[in-house]
């Protein structure tokens, strides 16, 4: 009866060995695997990095498409409305016609 017991000992050991093993390499791989989902370079991580800079991204571009529409029609201005061209001629050139005189005064 003892050798029995004591190969049912050692049945039971190697079991626990086995599992021993089984879950640390479990935890290891879980560990593994945590750390690409979150940190790796198409991680979770870089993931919210992305679409921050895609929401930067899209209000720049609807922005430049607003700066895009004042600078068309300003040119629709300057190219067919020919008081604007004066206007703009004198406030932005500082230019005058050849019988005005410009006064500039300090502040």
């Amino acid at each position: 009866m003892y050798p029995q017991n004591l190969l049912r000992k050692q049945v039971i050991n190697e079991r626990k060995k086995q599992s021993t093993v089984c879950v640390t390499l479990l935890l290891i791989f879980t560990l593994y695997l945590v750390w690409t989902l979150l940190f790796d370079e198409n991680g979770v991580v870089r993931f919210f990095e992305l679409k921050a800079k895609r929401t930067e991204v899209i209000a720049e571009i609807a922005d430049l498409q607003k700066e895009n529409v004042k600078l068309s029609e300003e040119i629709t201005l300057l190219t067919e409305n020919p008081f604007y061209i004066e206007k703009h001629a004198r406030e932005e050139m500082n230019l005058s016609r050849p019988d005005e005189y410009i006064f500039i005064f300090d502040e």
